[in-house]
């Protein structure tokens, strides 16, 4: 871990460098909405981030910004869904996210969106996703 990403109150997600206490600095600001760790040997790290900050309401050229540098396309989301239990698939024109006992639209939570990314920032907020600084349900947890 290097590092963290916060959601600060203005909807911008915003780097600081791990200095020994960043996280405790970032949990007592009332600016930081939600903390994320970075670790770039893990790649679902940064997919929590920019699935769970988006939910967060982050500004989305900031979400979209990110996923491009950590090359988060649609083909890498396709296995980060397989590891943590997202059904992704095509709805007409756009993907459609949901947990793997979907049955249909009118009776699971879905998300739709232009690309896998969207669908499953949509899917966290329709699993009543909330942010919590310690101790809250992250978006792997509500899939179970």
């Amino acid at each position: 871990m290097i590092g963290w990403y916060y959601l600060h109150t203005n909807g911008n997600l915003i780097y600081k460098r791990e200095l020994g206490g960043t996280a405790a600095d970032i949990r007592e600001s009332p600016f930081a909405v939600m903390l994320w760790p970075v670790d770039p040997a893990d790649r679902e790290s940064a997919w929590d981030i920019l699935i769970e900050a988006g939910a967060l309401m982050a500004i989305r050229d900031r979400i979209h910004e990110l996923a491009a540098k950590w090359k988060c396309t649609d083909e890498d989301a396709q296995v980060y869904a397989k590891r943590v239990g997202v059904k992704l698939f095509m709805d007409g024109n756009c993907w459609c996210a949901a947990r793997m006992d979907y049955s249909d639209v009118q009776e699971s939570p879905v998300g739709f969106g232009e690309t896998c990314l969207d669908a499953m920032i949509q899917l966290c907020m329709a699993l009543g996703y909330k942010p919590a600084k310690m101790w809250g349900k992250s978006f792997k947890e509500l899939l179970k």
